[in-house]
């Protein structure tokens, strides 16, 4: 039990740094003040003239790139790219579709950087930190899964939780953090909940399963009055935060009251009970969470001592021959997009891992790291604002960090040795971690700004773009992994990882999301719901909870292909429902 709450004051650790982070790099203009409560006005920003930029498609094609050039709702403050201007500026608009495609093919690319960075570099080190501080990966047996309710949650849910807080940082796109956050909870308990049931029917567990229920639908519950009363305060900013800890410090007591009355008991074998994953599935899913095995991707042909060149070269190899001549084509095709960002990855971002002999330990590359890895951090902060700054108007911030690193590279590369790694080696971990946590947030960053642009072109709300493109993004890669597990026998796991994950995925991103806000404005966060359209999205996920709450106690928590399909159908009529809605078919009659 002591070490479940040493968990959670490490996770609270953790998010406070990244917290810092968010606030530096995602630091605002005052615009953002427009939407904050009314009775904080925001001073110093002119409201006069702004206009709604999705009404740029109804200008003249001459008129489109000076509105989008002088219209402050057009203008992006953050990311490396202005998608409007590329899109009405430097495209004519006869090459419009082909701008559009463009930008689909670059979305899709940058989703893919989500999952790369988030599975082979963040997860390994935030697994390695809890290792080198003597944490459990995970808090309770049942929640061994790729969704643990601490550091497991927070690696996998990376991606979810890093858009989250860029999409709060503007309020023009806060839409996109409710609609991903409530879209990919109807997606995972209905899409992901269904075709696990569809391809193993399995029973379920009945106690872990009636609690993340309930603390599911006690967070959508909160999520939707403050979307009732239009407004985030601290308070209910904390209370977010709050009710995960309090969440997370109820797995942790009833696992350990599960273990001591499993101790007492005097029956020395027991079948598995839904507490209780057998050692086969603990031994499946331990391989699945650790870190990445680099030791099998980049392990050396020849068994004798290589020279430092050698290990370099090797260690930024991300192509292992020996697996690409065994895979199958659709591998190798994503395998070949996949090389330049884990090629840039591997130069940036050190991994530790402490279940190898050397700890993942490379001495030329570690000592690159020292260089490469503090210099993208200062390039990446404020979208490399406060790397091009100028000390003194002479010399700029990036040099003095390329000069530091370097001398911290060279004292290390000549006090330490090929074979054995220092006992410093753990700090590596930690700059990975950061260095890693800021890949992912400038991939989400650019996310969130491609999909406000294509919402511009289309005419489409921020909500309908989360519901949709973003929250499939994030969510794909949680749908195959789920898949996986359910086709390999483990259906019991699969299925607890849909609500753990997005547990932590809701309450931390609304809340330290609207807490980053609340203190870059020191006013409270005013929401604006797109119309019915979030109301519909919020009463779909609250009755699939209610449906999946009533039915499967019902049911004796037996999992049937006919309650996959169910799920199913839930999911094709919210989607229908939602894109019927967002086009004006369905909507309120005005009195």
């Amino acid at each position: 039990m002591a070490g479940g709450l040493l968990n959670v004051y490490w996770v609270l650790s953790l998010l406070c740094v990244l917290q810092m982070v968010e606030t530096v790099s995602g630091a605002r203009a005052p615009s953002a003040g427009a939407h904050i409560s009314s009775q904080f006005p925001a001073s110093g920003v002119s409201q006069t003239g702004v206009v709604d930029c999705r009404e740029v498609c109804g200008l003249n094609a001459s008129d489109r790139c000076a509105f989008v050039r002088i219209n402050p709702d057009c203008r992006s403050d953050g990311g490396y790219l202005d998608y409007l201007e590329g899109i009405f500026c430097h495209f004519p608009a006869r090459l419009l579709p082909l701008a559009i495609t463009l930008y689909a093919f670059w979305l899709l690319y940058l989703f893919l950087i989500l999952g790369v960075t988030a599975a082979k570099f963040f997860c390994p080190n935030l697994s390695a930190i809890s290792t080198t501080l003597k944490l459990s990966h995970n808090v309770a047996p049942l929640d061994m899964s790729p969704h643990g309710v601490t550091f497991l949650a927070f690696g996998n849910g990376a991606p979810d939780i890093f858009s989250a807080l860029v999409a709060f940082s503007d309020p023009r796109t806060a839409g996109l953090a409710f609609g991903a956050l409530f879209g990919a909870g109807v997606l995972v308990t209905t899409v992901v909940a269904g075709g696990i049931a569809i391809l193993r029917p399995f029973t379920a567990a009945s106690r872990p399963f009636l609690r993340d229920i309930v603390f599911y639908m006690a967070a959508v519950l909160l999520i939707f009055t403050a979307l009732y009363r239009g407004r985030v305060t601290l308070a209910w900013a904390l209370g977010y935060l709050g009710f995960y800890m309090f969440y997370v410090v109820t797995v942790v007591l009833c696992t350990w009251i599960y273990q001591w009355q499993r101790r007492r008991s005097l029956v020395c074998s027991m079948p598995a009970t839904p507490e209780m994953l057998s050692d086969s599935e603990e031994e499946r899913v331990s391989s699945n969470t650790n870190s990445y095995d680099y030791g099998e991707e980049y392990r050396p042909l020849l068994l004798y001592p290589e020279t430092t060149a050698q290990i370099l070269v090797r260690a930024l190899n991300p192509l292992d021959y020996r697996k690409w001549r065994t895979k199958p084509v659709y591998w190798r095709v994503l395998k070949v997009f996949k090389l330049p960002v884990e090629f840039l990855l591997l130069l940036t971002v050190p991994v530790m891992d402490p279940d190898k002999e050397d700890r993942n330990w490379k001495r030329p590359l570690n000592c690159l790291h020292l260089v490469i890895s503090p210099l993208f951090l200062t390039l990446t902060l404020q979208s490399g604002a406060y790397g091009v700054y100028e000390i003194g108007g002479l010399f700029p911030v990036w040099a003095v960090v390329v000069i530091a690193g370097t001398a911290l590279a060279a004292v290390t590369f000549f006090a330490t040795s090929n074979s054995e790694p220092p006992r410093f080696h753990w700090l590596f971990a930690f700059l990975g971690f950061l260095t890693s946590a800021l890949w992912i947030n400038a991939a989400a960053t650019e996310v969130v700004n491609i999909l406000r642009s294509l919402g511009v072109v289309f005419r489409l709300s921020n909500t309908v773009l989360g519901l949709t493109l973003l929250a499939w993004g994030n969510s794909i890669g949680d749908v195959f992994s789920d898949f996986t597990l359910a086709r390999q026998g483990y259906p019991r796991m699969a299925f607890s990882a849909c609500f753990g994950g997005i547990i932590f995925n809701m309450l931390v991103g609304v809340g330290l999301g609207c807490l980053l806000q609340i203190s870059r404005v020191h006013m409270e966060v005013k929401l604006e719901p797109d119309g019915l359209l979030v109301w519909v999205l919020a009463g779909t996920l609250g009755l699939s909870l209610v449906c999946s709450l009533v039915l499967v106690p019902l049911q004796c928590f037996q999992l049937s292909r006919v309650y996959g399909c169910c799920l199913l159908l839930l999911y094709l009529t919210f989607l229908a429902v939602a894109l019927l809605t967002e086009f004006g078919v369905i909507h309120l009659k005005t009195v």
